[in-house]
């Protein structure tokens, strides 16, 4: 490829660490697709001959047979997938394969690959993300009356339902999938036609090759289109998040199958046992979502990194930009897979849920509304009176609702027997009927909407 200007070839340092092809073979269709398109468009704009089109077309729907069927080749002295594909080409076809790059370089066919691989690949991630929304709701149907223990610093707050858990979750995903949405309107524009850095003097049809492609519009600036990535970086960023809000539902699966908490018995085929320990039944595949969560951070960190200092145009360090990308892509859609079967599959013991949340003095807050509403008390002395019913209560070893009127009134005289209306988990959570709130009623309309919004039947 160089033989026009160098006098020797590179060594064999040089051929190993500039050659991309072990990896940016994965863009094989995208390149495949990209080049019928500027072939396509070459053809129509008389660049290139009717027949000269058609060969190289053909061409390259051989090439992709082959890549199809036994793999892609590689050869370091090719580089990348790019110059592979060509290469391939010009042995089926002959010389007229080299009228395929005419007008464009490396520079915007990777921009344009890779851009078109990421669009793909956030429309795969949706997919997944609502799969396991569907898996949040269906669940949080189903136990929109079970009562839980909701948590601050992880001690016993107040009451809640497991659907209003699970449907915070489904509200996380819900903002993951409108980032995805917003990065794909973003970059949904074609770099195709930029060339190396500076477009180029042939008469191309950009909005032609933009079109058959799928995006909404050439890119506007060409120095811009071979340089940037930024849509790689709104994918990762999205992906970050994304791995964030899995690896918190993960956390909470683990904690909730240790044996203390006991509130739910995780599918068999989701969990490990101990090559010792003949009673163990492991989280690993939420703990491994949980440690994805690091390697996907890390992978949007790595390509900030080797973005932040570079002049315009293209540097070869870019080259490095579509490994991080390809692992988070995989580690996500795995990890987006093992929590949707997490929450489709798994068993949650309501009993010993509900009784976690008896014990934890979850309705002192109850208490102090009543004082609040019915006593005409001041909250904040309120919330003292009822500091001193718990402390009664947590001496005796007894719930709230289990201390006589006698006890209550000892505290405070104005405490009556209508108390215990509130002091149940039942009523706590059927309180909380404020928009959003943990109210049994609220749980299920929100969930009737969110099944509507997802075209859940029934």
């Amino acid at each position: 490829m160089w033989g026009g200007r160098f006098a020797e070839g590179p060594s064999a340092i040089m051929r190993e660490i500039n050659a991309s092809i072990p990896f940016d073979k994965a863009l094989w269709r995208q390149d495949i697709a990209a080049s019928k398109a500027h072939v396509a468009m070459l053809g129509a704009q008389n660049i290139v001959s009717a027949d000269d089109a058609k060969t190289i077309t053909d061409g390259l729907d051989a090439v992709a047979a082959e890549y199809e069927r036994d793999g892609v080749p590689e050869d370091w002295d090719l580089e990348d997938i790019h110059m592979t594909t060509e290469g391939r080409l010009a042995e089926l076809i002959g010389p007229v394969a080299g009228r395929l790059h005419t007008a464009r370089s490396r520079n915007d066919q990777v921009a344009t690959d890779f851009r078109l691989w990421v669009r793909e690949t956030i429309d795969q991630t949706d997919a997944g993300l609502e799969a396991l929304q569907r898996a949040l709701v269906i669940q949080a149907g189903n136990h929109a009356d079970s009562i839980m223990p909701g948590f601050t610093h992880l001690q016993t707050a107040q009451p809640v339902t497991l659907g209003h858990h699970l449907m915070a979750y489904y509200e996380m995903i819900r903002r993951d999938r409108s980032r995805l949405a917003d990065a794909r309107v973003r970059m949904n524009e074609s770099p195709l036609g930029s060339a190396a850095l500076a477009g180029t003097g042939f008469p191309i049809d950009r909005d032609a090759t933009s079109a058959a492609l799928g995006f909404d519009r050439p890119t506007a600036n060409s120095l811009d289109a071979v340089s940037d990535r930024d849509f790689a970086l709104d994918y990762l960023m999205a992906a970050s998040q994304i791995s964030l809000h899995l690896s918190r539902l993960a956390e909470e699966f683990i904690i909730w199958a240790s044996q203390p908490f006991g509130f739910v018995r995780m599918a068999d085929s989701l969990s490990t046992g101990s090559s010792i320990m003949p009673q163990k039944k492991n989280p690993d595949a939420a703990e491994l979502v949980r440690g994805h969560a690091g390697r996907i951070i890390g992978a949007c960190t790595s390509l900030m990194i080797t973005m932040k200092g570079l002049p315009l145009a293209y540097s070869k360090d870019m080259q490095d930009d579509k490994p991080p990308v390809f692992e988070a892509a995989s580690l996500l859609a795995l990890s987006i897979a093992a929590m949707t079967g997490m929450v489709a599959d798994s068993t949650f013991k309501t009993d010993r849920m509900r009784q976690a949340a008896e014990l934890g003095y979850a309705t002192a807050t109850d208490l102090a509304d009543w004082l609040v509403t019915e006593a005409d008390i001041p909250f904040r002395e309120a919330h003292h009176i009822t500091g001193a019913a718990v402390k009664l209560a947590e001496s005796k070893g007894v719930a709230l609702d289990e201390l006589s009127i006698e006890e209550l009134q000892a505290i405070d005289s104005r405490v009556d027997k209508r108390v215990y209306s509130a002091l149940s988990v039942e009523a706590s959570v059927a309180a909380r009927a404020s928009y959003g709130g943990t109210a049994p009623d609220q749980v299920r309309s929100q969930v009737a909407q969110a099944r509507a919004a997802l075209d859940i039947e029934g």
